[in-house]
């Protein structure tokens, strides 16, 4: 029986040897099947680790948010006969990613899942927020009709009051403007907003400050930038004075 190995990739334009270890990538040149949404960016990035990988004897299987589960059910053979590797897009798989999937079904066969080391956003958004790392959530997506958004970000934002939690979420890249406006127009001044954009990139930027505090300032440029938000409602004893 093979093993799952849930590959890392990089979260945009950076040095491999900045974001993934080199024992990964030795363990990523030694696979021969890969499941990913896209095949040829998978490869694009195959050759980025090592240019000298025979791809066109490898094995590449589409696994996207068009796959059904009998596109799913279709990996099993590979896992039956040696290892697979699966990749995402950005990041690491499994999170916000269509190979989860692949990763339930494998569990559910007996197979053996190991996740590589490398780059997360959501927890490098996290860390770097100064917020709760404790008791979180990532919410995925917000809902896209704005009445159902605005309600949608005042229970996350009660949640966070009553249970100490940290709240995260991301967006389409080019709506990152339209959510910033309207957590801006829905949570309270005093809730503290943190911003992490282009993480690991020459462009990283993460800031917070209270709600209040982003509305006396220009908005930062955040169109088709890939970006976390996160707020958090501070307990009693540590709001601002």
């Amino acid at each position: 029986m093979g093993t799952l190995f849930l590959i890392p990739n990089t979260l945009g334009e950076t040095a491999l040897s900045g974001v993934i270890p080199s024992e990964v990538m030795r363990r990523i040149a030694s696979l021969r099947v890969f499941a990913s949404e896209n095949p040829k960016n998978t490869r694009r990035y195959l050759k980025q680790i090592d240019g000298t990988l025979p791809l066109d004897e490898f094995t590449f299987l589409e696994v996207n948010e068009h796959s059904t589960p009998r596109d799913i059910e279709a990996c099993l053979p590979y896992l039956a006969s040696g290892d697979v590797g699966v990749i995402s897009e950005a990041g690491c798989p499994g999170i916000a990613d269509p190979g989860a999937e692949l990763v339930a079904l494998a569990h559910r066969h007996g197979y053996r899942v190991v996740p590589l080391v490398g780059p997360s956003s959501i927890l490098l958004a996290l860390i770097a927020s100064g917020f709760n790392g404790q008791a979180f959530s990532f919410n995925g997506y917000l809902p896209v009709k704005s009445n159902e958004r605005t309600r949608a970000l005042k229970n996350y934002e009660r949640q966070s009051a009553l249970e100490n939690r940290t709240q995260l979420f991301i967006e389409t890249p080019y709506r990152n403007l339209k959510l910033l406006e309207e957590m801006l127009r829905t949570l309270h001044p005093d809730t503290l907003l943190s911003i992490a954009c282009d993480l690991t990139t020459p462009g990283e930027s993460v800031r917070t400050l209270p709600v209040r505090e982003w509305k006396r300032q220009p908005l930062p440029d955040l169109h088709k930038r890939p970006a976390i938000f996160l707020f958090y409602v501070p307990q009693p004893n540590h709001r601002p004075k």
